[in-house]
């Protein structure tokens, strides 16, 4: 069996490692088709992901074909398509017990704290795998992990029905979370950042409203769109710091700001603005089980689009040419899969 480890930050060994045990009762084999590369794959790529010991394997975004299923597995068979959450949770710490998983006390996350599905196969239980529908792709599968941390980021924020919305970041994650709040009746969805390629991709997924905080204020786009009405929710997915500003700074008065993205750099937050009026910061961590099968009605809905977001595949050989294309090609691609 093949299997992808990167031993140091910059290096990727393939290995070629006996074939997995057979499944226990509980648990479902999946044969590996399509990973996705994230941004926090990038991060431990380059040595900065501060949570990520090495070796590891990586794939935490993916798709796979059920080859082996345990005797107690019920709703899937060999020959489906599905995905899974890589969460592996305590079940006992505080979150835990009262239903907060994704943000365990004592989380590890396949790909990061836990070997990954960069292999030819890969063993779980049933609890975490979510069967997909026989119509999708596998370059679909792969993307149901991304479309779930929008679909919770957006559950966050209440109520979006009718609402202005503001997404600061236009990355596979904020186009994702631009599409979510319009998935969830958002009135107007406006999506910022500094780079047309980026925006332009935006606009293929259906977001009407887009800006090049480069080229236009952040104030005046935000007047452009919303008028006198202003926007009452923010979702910063750019993870610098002018965008958390730009949004306390001009959300309406008692709004919310979701903060979606990872900060590499802590940011300096204006707490005396957001205090005087009123606003809510509100954090939001990867999904939970829900937030993958809404994921999965999202896509084959039609709601998400996921197509134009894809910008580049390379064999599973080619991992490391992978990640060397996305650093060359910078803001120029969005999601890059591995296929197997």
């Amino acid at each position: 069996m093949r299997q992808a480890v990167m031993t140091e930050p910059g290096k990727i060994e393939f290995r070629d490692v006996p074939e997995l045990r057979s499944v226990e009762k509980n648990e479902v084999k999946l044969k590996i088709q399509k990973i996705g590369v994230c941004g926090s794959d990038i991060h431990v790529f380059h040595g900065k992901h501060p949570f990520t010991p090495y070796p590891v394997i990586q794939g935490h975004e993916y798709s796979g074909t059920v080859v082996e299923v345990g005797e107690e597995v019920t709703g899937i068979k060999i020959g489906d398509k599905a995905t899974a959450r890589p969460q592996l949770v305590c079940g006992k710490c505080p979150p835990c017990t009262r239903g907060d998983y994704n943000i365990c006390n004592n989380l590890k996350v396949e790909g990061f704290q836990a070997p990954g599905t960069a292999q030819d196969y890969f063993i779980l239980p049933q609890d975490r795998l979510v069967k997909l529908p026989d119509s999708f792709s596998y370059e679909q599968g792969a993307l149901v992990e991304p479309v779930a941390v929008a679909a919770h980021a957006t559950s966050r924020a209440g109520s979006l029905s009718g609402r202005n919305v503001v997404v600061t970041g236009a990355g596979p994650i904020g186009n994702l979370v631009a599409q979510c709040a319009k998935a969830r009746g958002a009135s107007k969805v406006l999506i910022t950042d500094v780079s047309d390629f980026r925006l332009s991709k935006a606009e293929e997924c259906g977001i009407d409203l887009t800006v090049n905080v480069v080229r236009q204020r952040f104030e005046d786009a935000c007047i452009t769109a919303f008028g006198n009405e202003g926007f009452d929710i923010a979702f910063e997915c750019a993870g610098v710091e002018d965008a958390l500003d730009q949004s306390i700074q001009n959300v309406n008065k008692g709004g919310t700001i979701i903060v979606v993205a990872v900060y590499g750099d802590r940011p300096k937050v204006d707490m005396a603005t957001a205090g005087d009026r009123e606003l809510s910061l509100t954090g939001t961590l990867m999904y939970k089980h829900e937030d993958y099968q809404e994921a999965v009605e999202l896509i084959a809905g039609n709601q998400i689009k996921t197509a134009p977001l894809l910008t580049g595949h390379f064999e599973f050989e080619k991992y490391l040419e992978a990640y060397q294309y996305i650093d060359d090609q910078g803001d120029k691609t969005l999601k890059v899969i591995i296929d197997l």
